[in-house]
């Protein structure tokens, strides 16, 4: 199994004709994702031809829904319109929907995950790499060939680039799923949504939390894995070298005082059975170790 993408899900791509939805639609579909069509109102009744295929472009996702079965979509719409995007989406009744769109104003974010909530959409997002259950599906711009082969691990992470390196460290044991949540003020699912469903998911055996400064979210998973997380988990925190006050790479990831340092959040995860890596090196030889038993 899998958790939120499996080989049998029928992916959709608001923004599929750009540069960018292009070349990674091209990436999805190599690495075995049902790609069922690319939406763009403008563009609504024509075809791309992407390698060895043509996909279809419908002129919205209520259209592409109707005319496929589809049940996710992938969001490369640029950040003026990314709300509207997703709002259209979840009008729509998707399932799920994967904003890999960076640069998003939080008041738009607030709104459309607010409304994507009243409808029952799961948002992935934004500004995150999306989710690959290897072997089975790839949805966002994750690398496929960095860990082709399923396993038992799964992995949550702030961290897109860091969702990478583990990933290319464990790669001979590999990943039920790995799920890039994205490191923005406001984000939709979350580090205890991912540990809730690979908790659930027969086929994960341990799971890997990356998390970074800034806000508390990896305090309340530490909360959340002490009273619910049966299955090992193994984590690593970004940022212990940060300097107070000033933005890390993610908009979401800054030190205010006390509040938001890596430390803190190391010692909360250690607190609830969490073993905790000094490096990601270090973090991918713990849950070797512990996968071992």
């Amino acid at each position: 199994m899998a958790i939120f993408l499996s080989k049998e899900s029928k992916v959709l791509v608001q923004g599929m004709t750009g540069a960018e939805g292009m070349k990674h639609t091209r990436r999805m579909l190599a690495a075995g994702t049902q790609i069922v069509g690319g939406v763009n109102p403008r563009k609504a009744g024509r075809g791309v031809d992407l390698d060895d295929r043509t996909v279809p472009v419908f002129g919205s996702v209520r259209e592409g829904m109707e005319a496929t079965g589809a049940d996710v979509t992938v969001v490369f719409v640029p950040p003026p319109f990314a709300e509207a995007a997703v709002v259209e989406a979840a009008d729509a009744g998707i399932g799920l929907a994967v904003v890999i769109t960076e640069g998003i104003p939080v008041h738009d974010a607030v709104s459309f995950h607010a409304h994507a909530r009243a409808r029952g959409t799961r948002i992935l997002g934004p500004n995150c790499p999306g989710v690959i259950s290897p072997g089975q599906s790839n949805a966002g711009i994750i690398p496929a060939d960095i860990a082709p082969k399923p396993g038992r691990i799964g992995l949550v992470s702030k961290s897109g680039t860091l969702t990478y390196q583990l990933m290319h460290e464990l790669r001979e044991t590999g990943f039920s799923t790995a799920v890039g949540i994205g490191g923005d003020p406001v984000i939709g699912t979350t580090h205890i949504d991912c540990l809730t469903a690979f908790e659930n998911d027969p086929d994960t055996e341990l799971i890997v939390l990356i998390g970074e400064i800034g806000g508390d979210a990896e305090e309340r998973a530490a909360a959340h894995i002490a009273q619910h997380i049966t299955k090992p988990v193994v984590g690593y925190i970004a940022g212990f070298t940060a300097p107070e006050g000033k933005t890390m790479g993610h908009a979401g990831a800054i030190v205010s005082g006390s509040s938001g340092t890596a430390a803190a959040k190391q010692k909360a995860l250690e607190a609830a059975g969490v073993a905790v890596g000094a490096t990601p090196t270090e973090t991918a030889r713990l849950a070797e170790e512990r996968l071992r038993g």
